[in-house]
């Protein structure tokens, strides 16, 4: 008998699900690994500034701007289970080459912030095709329970990921821990490797020029209107936490005088806010409502973020390690409801361009939020530059707030999978 009863419905019975969900884990665990060892190492190692850590989070995002929306016609075209094996090969070969270059003695910050863009290409096109992906996997009638376990996965290694890697960056060093990330893409591209549920090679639309696909994918996004607010909250809620990320951890480790150690315990907290959120995902939305959830759940949660300034020693790190927890409680039941919404609206041959549409918004505001952290870093400290960034991120709410979607308590799904000549006008 095992520790953890899974139910006979469970998803984690499902063959293809549960290669994905073990993929997943592991990607996701040596993402947030690296998410804090690259910063340590351009911070601590290699003497980044405040406007060279801004690039080096603009690098992390600038794919989904240059390429997001030609990605989501080719995801379209084509199988997704493939495009995510070889995105996962791409990238673990690149972060490879940072302790690589470093262990020969020839790393410098341009190498990194080069190999961050490649690395950003490929992440196109997995997450694009990975949100496509999943409704062909499980069903539509089951996205709610499939992105809240794959949420939940995030929220663990959100947790795991900083804590390992401040631990192995204080000890090993950070150019070395980066080849966990590295083997966490290898592992996930074998766990796609083995699932065997059939995917259909999606069928030829006749019309297979570029712009048009690409403007189709673009149409469907702006014709729905709660999808529009939807969409304009996440890309300004996105552009100012990319702001924050590029000069929070030159803010904790120089203001705060926080170890490498430190930084990744603290960074871990919001992970557990995720992981709580992961559970009650489902009975929350319904009690709630899916559109009532949309918006005032980030209405009661972003606000915390204006307690991370305040880290420090003592009473300063227990309110910024609160206010990490209710943003990322708050966040996750943000995404698990707005992102089944789009999956179960959009037909399927639009999957691929609606998830491109979307995310050349919401991630391509984040190049632009990293510029911007840098920026605000150089001219008003570190210290002023976090408080700027935590209040924008938290007002990115008065999108959704504003919106239609406050006068609704659940989304009218029923009669969205009709194509996009039946939307409303925008």
């Amino acid at each position: 008998m095992t520790l953890v009863q899974v139910r006979r419905d469970s998803l984690l019975r499902h063959p293809g699900f549960r290669q994905l969900f073990a993929g997943d884990s592991a990607s996701q665990l040596g993402t947030f690994v690296g998410m804090t060892a690259i910063p340590l190492l351009a911070a601590v190692t290699l003497a980044a500034t405040p406007f060279e850590m801004g690039l080096l989070t603009t690098a992390e995002t600038l794919g989904f701007l240059l390429i997001g929306l030609p990605a989501g016609v080719w995801v379209d075209r084509l199988r997704k289970r493939s495009l995510m094996l070889a995105a996962d090969l791409v990238r673990a070969g690149l972060l490879l080459s940072i302790p690589i270059a470093w262990w020969a003695g020839v790393l410098t910050m341009a190498q990194v912030l080069v190999i961050v863009l490649l690395t950003s290409f490929a992440t196109v096109f997995f997450d694009v095709s990975y949100q496509a992906y999943l409704p062909a996997l499980v069903g539509r009638e089951r996205l709610l329970e499939g992105n809240a376990k794959l949420q939940g996965v995030q929220s663990c290694a959100q947790i795991a990921g900083p804590s390992v890697a401040g631990v192995l960056v204080q000890f090993l060093g950070a150019a070395s821990t980066v080849v966990l990330t590295g083997a966490g893409y290898l592992v996930s591209a074998l766990c796609l490797w083995r699932i065997r549920t059939a995917e259909q090679r999606p069928p030829r639309t006749g019309h297979e020029r570029l712009v048009p696909q690409m403007l189709e994918g673009l149409r469907f996004v702006v014709a729905d209107r709660p999808l529009r607010a939807i969409v304009a909250c996440t890309a300004t809620a996105n552009m100012f936490s990319a702001a924050a990320q590029a000069v929070e951890v030159l803010f904790l480790t120089r203001t705060a005088g926080l170890s490498p150690a430190e930084v990744g315990m603290l960074l871990a907290v919001a992970g557990v806010g995720g992981i709580g959120a992961a559970l009650c995902a489902g009975p929350i939305v319904r009690w709630f409502g899916q559109a009532r959830s949309i918006w005032l759940l980030p209405l009661l949660t972003w606000p915390g973020g204006l307690l991370v300034p305040l880290a420090g020693r003592g009473w300063g790190l227990v309110l910024a390690g609160f206010g990490l927890a209710l943003t990322g409680f708050g966040v996750i039941l943000y995404n698990i409801a707005q992102v089944s919404y789009r999956q179960a609206i959009t037909p399927d041959r639009l999957l691929g361009r609606m998830n491109a549409s979307v995310r050349f918004v919401v991630w391509g505001a984040m190049p632009l939020g990293g510029l911007l952290g840098g920026a605000l870093g150089e001219g008003l400290g570190l210290t002023g530059a976090l408080w700027v960034a935590m209040a924008g991120q938290m007002a990115g709410a008065l999108w959704v707030v504003c919106s239609p979607l406050r006068r609704m308590r659940d989304l009218p799904v029923a009669g969205k999978e009709a194509p996009e000549t039946a939307l409303p006008t925008a």
